[in-house]
């Protein structure tokens, strides 16, 4: 497995918890199997490591549950983003590749745990596209964002903005 030299961060949905590394490794992938599509709410959880000596957390701690004995899943204690996978004899810590804050910059290159992967996900790729708002969903688009909490995709100062640093 090959180590990148680059800046990376991310963090949870609501900003409470950030984390920065200065290398990844090129093993991103998305695993299907039970455990952790049950960590992470979804069909599969898409991870990407960083080496463990690296990877900081900037902004909070995340909480843990060790899902194994031989594994600690991390998520933020205040909206439940899923954040990581670690492996507690590894050398790394694979990150969840949707809180990255450029997630495009690791396209999945492999499917692990395929025991578990769901009989459809073959198909999905061959799903229309129905665009990016829905007919008639355009006021109810800009109320979400308009009020959204969500943390942006860049390391800020301080979180939630106060109304004298808006």
């Amino acid at each position: 497995m090959n180590r990148y030299a680059m800046e990376v961060s991310g963090g949870c949905q609501c900003g409470a918890v950030r984390y920065h590394t200065t290398h990844m490794l090129d093993n991103s992938h998305l695993c299907h199997c039970r455990m952790c599509q049950k960590a992470v709410g979804n069909l599969f959880a898409a991870l990407v490591a960083a080496p463990r000596e690296t990877l900081v957390w900037t902004r909070g701690e995340p909480a843990r549950f060790r899902s194994s004995e031989h594994v600690d899943r991390g998520f933020c204690r205040d909206c439940g983003t899923p954040l990581f996978y670690d492996s507690t004899a590894g050398g790394r810590v694979n990150l969840t590749i949707g809180s990255l804050d450029h997630p495009e910059l690791f396209p999945p290159g492999a499917n692990t745990g395929t025991e578990a992967q769901v009989p459809y996900f073959s198909g999905i790729t061959g799903l229309k596209d129905g665009g990016a708002t829905e007919d008639g969903q355009e006021a109810w688009a800009a109320a979400i964002s308009s009020s959204s909490r969500q943390h942006p995709d860049h390391d800020t100062a301080e979180w939630p903005l106060t109304s004298s640093s808006q």
